[in-house]
This record gives structure tokens, sequence and C-alpha cells, in this order.
């Protein structure tokens, strides 16, 4: 499997790049920002974009849909109930940050359960984690788990903004992600990757 990994934007945001070694076939999870330099590592490698998967719709996460797909033509995939913050400014919070930002709409809505599939060999489960945000979702594939903003090494997403929820967010952490062996390995929004197994037992939120 193809799994490159990119910090972009002054939020540090992580930017995943995950696909078929097979057809070079990749999707792009959470492009924040500098779609200039997601671009460059997808031809550096000779990667062909059929996706843009965002975890969630805050400005961090979908900065840089419009730049990536323009030059790709990947499609938008995101969960419907954050569908909206794609394209409000408001919604998405990028007016805090003293601008209006925002993403085309999305190609197709994905929901808890479903399977996204990218070439021949790599296939993502989809994991509806609201409470961070109302859409917010996780991808796992064999033994990683890509989790967006819902968990962080030793801490969790944030729950006060609009459509936040610390008591759904706890719940379905400890419901859908704990539920998986401690050696599967997490891998952020932001900061560091971790594991279930260190979360299960360090993480004080849990």
């Amino acid at each position: 499997m193809i799994l490159k990994g990119l910090e972009i934007s002054s939020m540090g945001v992580n930017c995943y790049i995950v696909g078929c070694e097979e057809t070079k076939e990749v999707a792009v999870i959470d492009p924040g920002g500098s779609p200039k330099s997601i671009i460059k590592m997808l031809e550096a490698d000779n990667l062909k974009a059929i996706y843009i998967i965002n975890t969630h719709g805050h400005i961090d996460h979908i900065g840089g849909n419009r730049g990536v797909k323009e030059a790709t033509g990947a499609k938008i995939l995101i969960h419907q109930d954050d569908a909206k913050m794609l394209t409000n400014a408001a919604s998405n919070f990028s007016f805090l940050m003293g601008s209006k930002v925002t993403s085309p709409p999305a190609d197709q809505f994905v929901k808890d359960g479903d399977i996204i599939e990218i070439g021949n060999t790599v296939k993502l489960q989809v994991i509806h984690t609201p409470g961070h945000s109302p859409g917010g979702i996780c991808l796992k594939t064999g033994n990683i788990i890509f989790v967006g903003d819902s968990l962080f090494q030793g801490s969790i997403g944030r729950t006060d903004f609009p459509g936040g929820s610390y008591t759904q967010l706890i719940s379905n952490i400890k419901e859908k992600l704990l539920c998986y062996d401690d050696d599967v390995i997490a891998y952020p929004g932001h900061g560091p990757a971790t594991t279930i197994g260190f979360e299960r037992e360090n993480n004080p939120f849990l």
C-alpha cells in the first residue's frame, strides 16, 4: 500500500496520501492547504489522485481541496452532515482566520460503513465519529485508521465549535475506535501517530 504524509498549513494539518501500489491510484486525505506541495508529491511518484477525502469540513482540512481538484480531477468525498462547510466560509470557520475560503461542493457523500475502493488493493472503511463536527469520519484499512480530529496522541478533538459535542465524541471514540486491537495505528489530523493501545491506557480523556 502507498502511504505518504505531509504536514501543511499554518495549523500543522496532517495530509495523507494513501493508495494502490499496482495502479498508482490514490486518495488525498485532508488537503488542508498547500495544494502545490501535494501535487508535487503526487507527480514525483507518478500517482493519480482519484479521491479527495475530507474527514470533516473545517477550513484547516479542506483549504487545499480546490487546488488539488483542479489539478487532478479527483472527486471530493465528505459526510453529508459536513457538506455545507465546503461551500460556506462561515460554516467552515475560515472567516475566523480573516479570509473566506471555500471548496468545490462534494462529488459524493459517504456514510458509516461505506467502503471506498482505491485501485485493486486498498479499501477504506468509513467510520462516522461525530463530536468534533457533525460529519466527522475516520477511515480504516488493514491495521491503520486515519482518525481526523476525533483522536490525538494523548488528547481528543475540541468540541466547543458549533455542532460539537464532548459527550458524543467520547462515546464514539470508545465504541468505534477503542474496539480495535492495541497495535492498530492511528494517524491523526494533527500531531504524531499513535496506537489504539497507547490511547486506551494513557489518554486522560478516555
